[in-house]
């Protein structure tokens, strides 16, 4: 087997202690698409090969079933076949990988799944341990390896300082102060990359293009734990963000690309008793960027952001937005590409612009998974620099929009997502959230090339 240094030093404390019987728990960190699932496989296919005739099981979860485990199992029999155990291997039950008397058995860690009963005499192996939760791991997949006395395994990359992952990590070193055996394997990307130039070339413009500090490369690449419950942005990043051109009314005809990013507010009643400020009422915030597209061989190949201009509505209701909305989209502007909050009672709103301006409107429904993707899309634009609002003017738009930036907080998630949003105790978040907009629809737009005949 031609492993890796990293990965063989891995693979024979594992083996040494499934040999010796010693019971370890090992955690392993290793950067993002650094060989941590190859190991693994190659690992599974060495272990059901030493136990073809003897007989036993060996265990590994995965956060979901579709599609980790499902990737997990295939990966299994491509290495069994590479090694030329084709047409000697057998699947069980779905979930099973046989080759002689030995067992690789795949099963999810999903809440809802039911993997009692199963037995881990071999290996108990925890995929991405980071998303797995620590009630589902210590009362049912931890007593699979209990009455063996089966060496553990958790791979995965750092997220934030509360996951099982860390737990294990943090024991493994106090254990390792206390006796020297090594127990905690890391290795971030410049480790993997000394023995893969190509891999070197991907980080390199994968940092380009989310900056240093950005969640997901601090956490996959450079596996450092991330802090929660802190501020959005700093005050750097908010720094970067301001650029020096001016807002414009209306568009340039220079031919440039313009996009725009629409968060909608509720319906409200307008009465004299309340007083409907930007701060004090939920708004729909229209946001207009003109946009640069990279030459071909840049390393980032995301467009230059130009923020040139804001609307706001507060209390006026839909009906009364739509005409209002679809002319300036079409006609002050002329957006190329148009992302619109589609949330609950977006969904006319967009339905509408959609309708009366065409493909060119993109519905967007937030969710958990959808708006964490929006904030590491907004940071990554911030981090590299691609992204500039327009020269501080002193209007209610502006300074609104400054309020948010500064007080906007993040909120880490299982399954390594974010939650951003500026505490409603303290205001609204609606221009921040129409930036973010404005950002994705810049995502979704590509150049047009002329084809020669």
């Amino acid at each position: 087997m031609l492993l890796r240094p990293y990965q063989s030093e891995i693979a024979r404390a594992v083996l040494g202690s499934i040999e010796n019987n010693l019971g370890l728990t090992f955690s392993v960190e290793i950067a993002r698409q650094g060989g941590k699932n190859e190991l693994s496989a190659h690992i599974e296919v060495l272990l059901l090969t030493m136990f073809m005739s003897a007989g036993g099981s060996a265990v590994k979860c995965s956060p979901t079933f579709k599609p980790q485990t499902v990737i997990s199992m295939s990966r299994l029999k491509q290495r069994l076949d590479d090694f030329g155990y084709e047409g000697i291997w057998m699947t069980e039950m779905g979930y099973i990988v046989r080759l002689g008397a030995a067992r690789q058995v795949f099963l999810s860690a999903e809440e809802s799944s039911s993997v009692v009963g199963h037995t881990a005499d071999i290996l108990l192996e925890i995929d991405e341990s980071q998303d797995v939760s620590k009630e589902k791991y210590s009362k049912e997949f931890r007593p699979m390896a209990s009455s063996t006395n089966a060496t553990t395994v958790h791979y995965g990359t750092t997220w934030d300082d509360s996951t099982l992952l860390e737990e294990i990590k943090q024991l493994n070193l106090e254990l390792e102060k206390a006796d020297g055996f090594k127990r905690h394997f890391r290795y971030d990307w410049q480790e993997v990359a000394r023995h893969n130039p190509n891999y070197l070339s991907f980080v390199e413009a994968e940092r380009a293009r989310m900056g240093d500090d950005h969640p997901l490369f601090l956490s996959q690449y450079a596996l450092l734990p991330i802090r929660t419950g802190g501020g959005f942005l700093n005050r750097s990043q908010i720094g970067q963000l301001q650029g020096n051109h001016t807002r414009l009314r209306g568009r340039e005809s220079n031919g440039k690309i313009y996009v725009a990013g629409i968060d909608l507010a509720g319906e409200a009643e307008i009465t004299e008793e309340l007083e409907l400020t930007v701060r004090g009422r939920d708004a729909t915030v229209i946001t207009i960027a003109n946009i640069d597209f990279p030459p071909d061989d840049a390393v980032v190949k995301e467009p230059h952001i130009e923020i040139v201009e804001h609307y706001c509505w507060v209390g006026k209701k839909h009906p009364d937005l739509y005409m209002l909305m679809a002319d300036v989209l079409r006609n002050a502007w002329g957006c190329s590409r148009i992302v619109v909050d589609a949330t609950g009672v977006g969904e006319g709103v967009a339905s509408f612009l959609r309708s009366s301006l065409g493909s060119r409107v993109l519905p967007f429904k937030f969710s958990q998974v959808s708006k964490s993707a929006l904030g590491f899309n907004l940071l990554a634009a911030i981090n590299s620099g691609r992204l500039k609002l327009y020269k501080g003017d002193g209007s209610d738009d502006y300074r609104e929009l400054m309020f948010e930036l500064e007080r906007a907080r993040s909120i880490c998630r299982p399954n390594q997502t974010i939650n951003f949003f500026v505490d409603p105790l303290e205001g609204h978040d609606d221009y921040l959230m129409s930036l973010a907009l404005c950002v994705e629809a810049a995502s979704r737009l590509r150049p047009r090339k002329a084809v020669g005949r």
